[in-house]
């Protein structure tokens, strides 16, 4: 995929081999990109383990060998007050949310552009997606990588950042940036690929969660039988599909509802129970990345994995959307994103928000 020489190109370099790679690959077509690491982990008095320090690290010693300018972008205070602020929110409601995808749209697309990105004509990172200009529209496709595919993270991105997005490693599978990686001799070759969410390294997600709200224990009720059988310590650290890590013997068991105003997490036993699968809900407030409007068969993803699944769509308000697949899917949660793409699961559509 080759860029214009004259594009004015600025690459986050987060550390990890995928962003390295990016920064070879248009080091190869001439290009000598600015290079930006941005920092949105805790203070340094925290007492979170944080892998930043290595991370910037890296970055340096890959913006040094390509002859590039690194600089520290410092988003701290835009994740905290954005990201932090929207996962809070939506956990206490009783959502699942994705702050990942939120990352994207409102830090790595979005507060970087407003502190540093602006001046420049493309914002490169090492997402494993593609673009594509169909019919003279630039739209966000799959990567040929499907259990690496990451364009489920960008369908909440803006039409604009879409328009300033590049994935120079979109076209790649996994093993062939870490062997470009190991050919070049990069610093970060071997370096384990992060999990989670992007600034927490070994914390866990609970932990995090727990910092802002706390707990609130209440009853765990079997939905078949009405019985009490266990106590949670708050709504917010379950979510619906949810089937480990609920402490109850017997199981396994399947949280299928959470009542917020009785504080009640309803479960159900079994390997696949009916109640805890779906086959029609709908989604809102659609975030279109292209096209304004859904085609009614589509392909969809609720969740970060290989699989998709198939639909049809009727629209019932604006930028609300009857989604009816073709059969029942497991862990539909309010909250997480629907990823909608064409029927043959190339272009991306955007995502809307799941309401049951």
């Amino acid at each position: 995929m080759s860029t214009p020489l004259s594009s004015k190109i600025a690459v986050l370099l987060s550390g990890g081999v995928d962003s390295a790679v990016v920064v070879h690959e248009l080091a190869q077509q001439g290009l000598r990109p600015d290079c930006f690491y941005i920092k949105i982990g805790p203070d340094e008095d925290e007492e979170w383990d944080c892998s930043s320090e290595e991370d910037l690290e890296m970055a340096t010693a890959v913006a040094r060998k390509y002859g590039c300018r690194l600089e520290v972008v410092d988003c701290h205070k835009e994740y905290w007050d954005r990201v932090t602020s929207y996962t809070m929110e939506k956990v206490r409601a009783g959502f699942t949310p994705n702050p990942d995808v939120m990352c994207n749209r409102l830090i790595k697309f979005g507060a970087f552009d407003e502190k540093a990105g602006r001046d420049y004509d493309l914002i490169a990172t090492g997402h494993y997606a593609q673009t594509e200009w169909i019919d003279g529209e630039k739209w966000l496709t799959t990567s040929p990588d499907p259990v690496k595919d990451q364009t489920d993270f960008l369908a909440q991105i803006d039409d604009w950042q879409l328009k300033k997005a590049l994935f120079p490693i979109g076209h790649y599978r996994k093993e062939e940036v870490r062997q470009i990686a190991e050919r070049e001799h990069l610093v970060n070759a071997k370096r384990k690929d992060s999990q989670g969410i992007c600034f927490l390294g070994k914390i866990n997600y609970n932990e995090y969660i727990r910092r802002y709200l706390g707990e609130n224990p209440g009853d765990i009720i079997d939905m078949e039988t009405g019985k009490v059988i266990g106590q949670h310590r708050g709504l917010w650290f379950h979510t619906i599909g949810q089937r480990k890590g609920l402490g109850l013997g017997g199981g396994p068991w399947n949280v299928v509802k959470k009542d917020m105003q009785q504080n009640i997490l309803y479960v159900i036993r079994g390997y696949e129970p009916v109640k805890a699968w779906s086959k029609e809900f709908s989604f809102h407030s659609f975030n279109f990345l292209t096209a304004k409007e859904l085609p009614s068969r589509v392909s969809f993803k609720i969740r970060h994995t290989p699989d998709r699944h198939y639909a049809d769509i009727q629209k019932i308000a604006d930028g609300t959307y009857l989604l009816k697949s073709d059969y029942l899917i497991q862990g539909v949660a309010p909250g997480q994103f629907c990823v909608i793409y064409d029927e043959d699961h190339h272009k991306c559509y955007g995502s809307g928000e799941i309401v049951l």
